[in-house]
C-alpha cells in the first residue's frame, strides 16, 4: 500500500482533513462539538471493525447503522447545513473560506494585535447607565451569525459610539426597549426581539432583560451586556451563564478577553 502512495493520495487525504477541520470549525461554533467528537469516534470504531479486523456481522450491522445514521445527522444538523449551503453558494463566503486555509495563520497574528476600538464606548456607556439607572441590554456578535436577531430590530449600521449608545437606551427613546446588536465596531439594529430563558433556575429578582441576555447567550456564543434598571449593577451572559455585579474595569477586562480572537 505504501510503495504505491503517489501525488493524487497526498492531495486527497489534505482534501479530507481540511474538509474535517472546517467541519470541526462549523460545529465548535454551533455548540455541537461533543456531537463531533462522537460522530468521529463511531467512524474510526467502524472503519476498524469492518476494514482491519474484516468482522463481517459486526461490520454489516455497523454499515446498516451508518447507512441510517446519515439521515439522522442530516435532520440533526440541518440548520448547519443549510447555513453551510448558504455560504458556500456565495461567491464571496468561497473567497473568504479559501483565505481561511490559506491565510489563517497571518490573519490571527493580526487579529491578535488588532485593538478593539468597540469595548472602551460600550464600557463607558454601561458605566454611565449604571450611575443613572438606566436599562440596558447589548449583545455582541462573535462567530455565529446574529442577522435573525437583527431583522427583528430597527436596523442602524452605525460606528459604535457611548453617546449613540446612551441616546438608544435613554428611557423616552422609542428604542430602549428590546437588545441592541453590535458586529464588528458597528451598531447594526436596536430594539432586537431576543429568545427569552425559561430556566427555573434564574434567581426572581432578574428581570426580562437577564432573561432575554441569557437566552441569546444560550442558543448562540454571543455576549450579552445588560445593565439593570431597577439596581443600576452591569450584568454579562456568557455561554448560559450570568456574571453580575461587574465593575467598569471587571467589564472591560472581560470583553476584551472574550472578544479578543473575533474579526473586527
Amino acid at each position: 500500500m505504501f510503495f504505491d502512495f503517489g501525488v493524487k493520495d497526498a492531495i486527497d487525504i489534505i482534501l479530507v482533513a481540511l474538509l474535517l477541520y472546517y467541519i470541526y470549525r462549523l460545529m465548535r461554533v454551533s455548540r455541537s462539538l461533543n456531537v463531533f467528537i462522537g460522530i468521529m469516534v463511531f467512524v474510526v470504531v467502524w472503519l476498524f471493525v469492518s476494514h482491519v479486523l474484516e468482522m463481517k456481522l459486526m461490520g454489516a450491522i455497523l454499515d446498516k447503522v451508518v447507512s441510517v445514521g446519515v439521515i439522522g445527522i442530516v435532520i440533526l444538523f440541518q440548520d448547519d447545513i443549510r447555513k453551510f449551503l448558504y455560504n458556500l453558494g456565495a461567491h464571496r463566503k468561497v473567497a473568504n473560506l479559501v483565505n481561511f486555509f490559506t491565510s489563517a495563520k497571518r490573519r490571527e497574528e493580526r487579529q491578535k494585535n488588532q485593538k478593539n476600538d468597540a469595548v472602551m464606548p460600550i464600557v463607558r456607556a454601561c458605566q454611565n447607565m449604571a450611575r443613572g439607572k438606566v436599562g440596558a441590554l447589548i449583545v455582541l456578535e462573535r462567530h455565529k451569525s446574529l442577522d435573525e436577531v437583527v431583522l427583528t430590530g430597527d436596523v442602524i449600521d452605525a460606528a459604535v459610539n457611548q453617546r449613540l449608545i446612551e441616546n438608544i437606551f435613554f428611557k423616552n427613546s422609542p428604542l430602549h426597549d428590546g437588545g441592541m446588536v453590535i458586529t464588528r465596531n458597528r451598531i447594526r439594529a436596536a430594539a432586537c426581539i431576543l429568545p427569552v430563558s425559561h430556566d427555573l433556575n434564574i434567581p426572581k429578582e432578574y428581570g426580562l432583560r437577564h432573561r432575554a441576555a441569557l437566552g441569546i447567550s444560550q442558543e448562540t456564543d454571543a455576549l450579552a451586556v445588560v445593565v439593570s434598571e431597577e439596581t443600576g449593577r452591569i450584568s454579562i451572559a456568557i455561554g448560559g451563564e450570568l456574571r453580575a455585579r461587574l465593575s467598569a474595569e471587571d467589564l472591560e477586562s472581560i470583553l476584551t478577553q472574550e472578544m479578543a480572537d473575533v474579526r473586527v
